[in-house]
């Protein structure tokens, strides 16, 4: 394991940090740190850079509230940067974006599938804690029993759009499926994060 005192700093003592969401791989930030900085980060498990306008350490979310757990750290292979993997708790950005990485800069690629997921989890999370009147989410969070046959009514419109073979009512019925599994796992507090632990266990083994 490589220590902060192993990095090579800048004539600053900087080391450009990237932020980067660990259950999605969504890149949040750059940041920069000091070796304090990154000595912080790694003993407190709470993302803190160097501000080189204020010439201080800061903690992410010290102030806001937006803080970020940190779940893995590295380094590159000239060990001049650094990368850190976070569970957010709220946008990376200043604007209230989640990511600070929101303007396209040429040819923009679908966003990818984790992202979204993750932004729906979020949504869904949210309308569980503070829940809209009329809204539909918010009802399938109140009963049970209509949140579990739900899950078997979509599953079975998915397994007959299949058959069907049409790749767009497939992908359709998917998306309704996806949507109250994920109204399932919250109502039972099992995150994403907590179901890709297991996909990654599960990795390699011979099924």
């Amino acid at each position: 394991m490589i220590r902060p005192d192993e990095l090579t700093y800048d004539e600053r003592g900087l080391v450009p940090c990237i932020v980067q969401d660990a259950a999605t791989g969504e890149v949040l930030m750059l940041a920069w740190q000091s070796r304090d900085a990154l000595a912080q980060t790694l003993t407190t498990g709470k993302a803190t850079f160097w501000s080189r306008s204020r010439n201080e350490l800061w903690v992410k979310g010290a102030t806001s509230g937006n803080t970020q757990e940190v779940r893995a750290a590295r380094t590159d292979c000239d060990r001049d940067a650094v990368l850190v993997r976070v569970t957010p708790a709220g946008p990376a950005c200043h604007t209230g974006a989640r990511s600070c990485f929101f303007e396209a800069l040429g040819p923009d690629a679908p966003e990818a599938a984790g992202e979204t997921l993750a932004r729906l989890e979020q949504t869904l999370a949210a309308r569980r804690t503070d829940p809209p009147a009329g809204s539909y989410t918010a009802k399938l969070y109140g009963d049970d029993n209509l949140r579990h046959k739900k899950i078997g009514e979509e599953a079975t419109e998915l397994v007959m759009a299949s058959l069907r073979g049409d790749k767009t009512e497939i992908a359709s019925e998917a998306a309704d499926l996806l949507y109250h599994l994920l109204v399932l796992l919250q109502a039972r507090d099992v995150s994403l994060t907590d179901v890709a632990a297991v996909l990654r266990e599960r990795e390699g083994k011979r099924r």
